[in-house]
């Protein structure tokens, strides 16, 4: 429970918790270091301008800039944004501002909140980010958690008495241990129900083989002392009668009677089947569950035979007459249940059985069924039509036709296509269509093709193969359906900006998980240093934010973009790198490495931008590499 009672913000226990609307709690003094405080002269700023990076407002005063700064929303360079300002529970966290020469620490604590009631103020949950503005009365205004803080007392006051306690002192020891004294015991396993020391569970109990599954656990507290185990306190360990220092630790079946370990190494129970003690404890358990369960039948029987006992004092026939059938009826269902809820035997749980019924399901797959029934003839061989056999970017279209002049029946066409890569035919199309397109394969690939027919008398032989090669570069535009509602697309979507102040991402309509690849997208308008960012993303990066801020997305952002410029990108996913360039100059070493998977061309802007985009180029090779500076 303690995790619960620790404030989000400084990782300690609660001290004067107050509770925020989305119903979080945070301290009182936790507060005051994450509460945004805006002057009057700011709040008739455009919200644009409030969120927009520091650099776009350092014309506005150092302190000015400083103050937005520490909750802008963005960074520049690669990858994810990292706040310099932190907690030590990664809370973002305003400075202190230190008290006046001569005041008290209360006196410091009031001015904080009569300074954060006195302009535009405002609170941010450190748990689900969901901000508050504050009201006239500043933190004072939010309700103080009493509840809270009397569990936290509690709890501290029960914390302060656990060390005193002589449970605390003693020390459970290991069961295995040939040293004298033992060592003290570091895990029970549940199954064997024997304490180990740290040696013993590595010698005796490792976690593989048989022992993988056993579930291993902090030690108990240990047995009571001589006096109390003498007063008959319910916690004391039993011990074995024969050998007195050991605990009982396994059950024999032959005599059923617990045992310790040395009676099965020394005594007359080395032969005899044993099991785990705990294993027969949980299993002979079971007849508190049938207790249990016979009682409330027992309860509602007892009900039931009172009610009839009463119906029988009664001097009515008629009116017995009327209920005797239904009566009768409720005590023969209810000695029916009892027979056979209360007194049959539960099944120990634990028995868990399973049925795997994979090997069935494979088994049934790979099944081919036959119509027996008179064949017909077979189905020709398919007719490739190579004429209208083409590829596009890297899409690749198959048509085919049947052989004139023959009178075979055809139900349906399969087309099978390898990898690209000279492997594995694979089935892509099932079908009475005569024509088909394959969308979505690598590019600068070639790839082979056949088709075969079939009918009700079974498939026929395959086609000739035909051999088509993909496109060497990509040639793709923006993808008017993947991208944010606010992006505005133009010049055959192929020009992007944006109708937001926020950043919005839009991708293009090519992917690529091979192969190296090069655009270049050129920057027509860039106003008031809008940030925009380029790079690639996957399919299901957030479009609402700017590019590089999730773990869905590698993008450059700044770097010397200005009206003007041309920003090439270079995706190598044959060296699995990413790199970029400004006006043919490499921005730096590689910018991303271990690049893997599927990835789409991305960007990000706002209305202050907008960009045109450039495929169909070849990979360069000579390229401006980054300049270097020295004496």
């Amino acid at each position: 429970m303690e995790e619960e009672l620790k404030c989000p913000v400084c990782g300690s226990l609660f001290r004067e918790p107050i509770i925020l609307p989305c119903s979080h709690n945070v301290c009182l003094p936790c507060a005051r270091t994450i509460a945004v405080q805006t002057p009057d002269g700011e709040q008739h700023l455009p919200p644009p301008l409030l969120h927009s990076r520091g650099s776009a407002l350092s014309s506005g005063g150092s302190d000015h800039a400083d103050k937005l700064s520490l909750y802008s929303e963005t960074d520049s360079g690669y990858g994810s944004y990292t706040p310099s300002l932190k907690s030590p529970n990664g809370v973002r966290v305003l400075p202190m501002v230190p008290a006046p020469p001569g005041s008290s620490a209360a006196a410091a604590r009031g001015a904080a909140c009569s300074s954060l009631s006195s302009s535009s103020s405002s609170i941010t949950c450190p748990q689900c980010h969901r901000s508050a503005s504050l009201d006239h009365r500043g933190l004072r205004g939010f309700q103080r958690n009493r509840l809270l803080e009397a569990i936290v007392q509690r709890y501290q006051q029960g914390r302060g008495a656990a060390p005193g306690s002589s449970a605390a002192a003693a020390v459970a020891v290991c069961q295995l241990c040939d040293r004298t004294p033992p060592e003290p015991a570091a895990t029970l396993c549940e199954q064997c129900d024997v304490l180990y020391c740290a040696a013993c569970q590595l010698k005796c109990h490792p976690s593989r083989g048989p022992f993988a599954k056993h579930r291993l656990v902090q030690p108990p507290p240990p047995p009571p002392a001589p006096s109390e185990v003498a007063s008959g306190s319910p916690g004391a360990y039993p011990t074995c009668p024969e050998h007195e220092m050991e605990n009982y630790s396994m059950y024999c079946l032959s005599c059923r009677t617990p045992v310790c370990y040395l009676c099965l190494e020394e005594g007359r129970h080395g032969k005899h089947e044993v099991k785990p003690l705990g294993a027969m404890w949980k299993q002979h358990k079971m007849v508190w569950d049938q207790i249990n369960h016979c009682t409330l039948k027992l309860r509602q029987s007892t009900g039931l035979m009172e009610y009839c006992l009463e119906v029988i004092k009664e001097n009515d026939p008629a009116g017995f007459l009327q209920i005797s059938d239904a009566l009768i009826k409720r005590v023969q269902v209810s000695q029916e249940q009892w027979v056979k809820g209360a007194l049959e035997p539960k099944v120990s749980a634990e028995f868990e059985l399973t049925l795997d019924s994979e090997p069935l399901l494979q088994a049934i797959h790979q099944l081919d069924f036959i119509q027996m029934k008179c064949r017909g003839p077979m189905p020709p061989v398919p007719l490739l039509q190579l004429e209208k056999c083409c590829t596009r970017n890297n899409s690749v279209t198959l048509a085919w036709r049947t052989p004139p002049f023959t009178h075979s029946p055809v139900d349906g066409y399969i087309l099978e296509l390898d990898d690209g890569d000279g492997g594995q035919f694979r089935e892509v199309y099932v079908g009475k269509e005569t024509l088909c397109t394959i969308d979505g394969l690598h590019f600068n690939s070639t790839y082979n093709a056949r088709v075969k027919a079939f009918n009700s008398s079974g498939v026929g032989p395959y086609s000739k193969t035909v051999v088509l090669q993909t496109s060497d570069v990509a040639w793709f535009t923006f993808d008017p359906n993947s991208g944010h509602r606010d992006i505005i697309l133009s010049n055959d979507n192929q020009t992007a900006t944006c109708s937001s102040y926020d950043d919005r991402v839009v991708l293009g309509t090519a992917a690529f998980s091979k192969g190296a690849h090069y655009w270049e997208l050129h920057v027509d308008r860039y106003d008031n240093h809008p940030d925009p960012a380029f790079g690639v993303a996957r399919a299901s990066v957030v479009k609402d934010m700017m590019l590089g801020k999730d773990d869905k997305a590698w993008a450059m952002t700044e770097g010397g973009v200005c009206k003007g410029a041309t920003v090439g990108v270079l995706l190598d996913l044959n060296k699995h790198t990413l790199t970029f360039f400004i006006n043919g100059q490499q921005q730096g070493p590689t910018a991303f490495s271990h690049v893997d998977g599927v990835f789409m061309p991305a960007l990000s802007l706002n209305r202050n931008v907008q960009v045109t985009l450039h495929t169909g180029l070849e990979v360069p090779t000579n390229l401006g590499r980054p300049k270097l500076s020295g004496n």
